[in-house]
């Protein structure tokens, strides 16, 4: 009876090192999605060679609310609350406005149809590693430096591709060699201890 109890306790008050973890992956969870979109952005813009534009704009928009709702918690008073919102705002808008600007048929006309989404990831992330800079969050500017990296990757992965499945195959196959060396050791190992007499 005793048990039962204790396990209701433990379902309806998590223990003290379940709680940290979890505290950890929720405060994480918006980054981590961010990042996973960005890359998935990166992706089909290279696999089907044709801009993101409401993408961006709608990445721009949901970094922009996980930065201010991952900041909230740290602030107290209410003007301190307000001056976050605005100041954020602000940034995003510009942000968006740049964004838009490239997007201008006068401009679009001097940037190849391709790079239009590279271009908007590059205004994305400087906005992104901007933002966690102002905010002193260091889970933001990592953010925004992840996907100021993506860009030149984009084209090294574009004529690097083969290398890639190469170097993806010489580490399938060297894991495969170790995972097989170290059960045989592991299984001579255990063989010898069943069998100390033999030796």
């Amino acid at each position: 009876m005793d048990k039962i109890e204790a396990t209701r306790d433990d379902r309806t008050n998590p223990s003290g090192t379940r709680s940290p973890v979890t505290r950890c992956v929720r405060e994480q969870f918006p980054f981590i999605v961010a990042l996973v979109l960005s890359i998935a952005g990166v992706a089909y813009t290279n696999a089907s060679r044709q801009p993101l534009v409401g993408y961006w704009e709608f990445l721009a928009l949901a970094i922009g609310v996980a930065s201010v709702i991952n900041k909230w918690s740290q602030v107290d008073s209410k003007e301190a609350r307000w001056q976050l919102v605005w100041t954020q705002a602000l940034h995003w808008i510009a942000v968006l406005v740049a964004m838009n600007i490239i997007l201008l048929s006068g401009v679009r006309q001097f940037i190849p149809t391709p790079a239009i989404s590279l271009v908007l990831l590059t205004l994305l992330a400087l906005g992104t590693f901007l933002a966690g800079v102002s905010l002193l969050s260091l889970q933001t500017a990592f953010l925004g430096l992840a996907m100021g990296t993506a860009v030149p990757m984009i084209s090294w992965l574009k004529q690097s591709v083969f290398f890639f499945l190469l170097a993806a195959i010489f580490l399938i196959g060297l894991g495969i060699t170790f995972w097989f060396r170290n059960s045989g050791q592991t299984s001579a190992a255990s063989s010898r201890r069943k069998n100390p007499d033999e030796i």
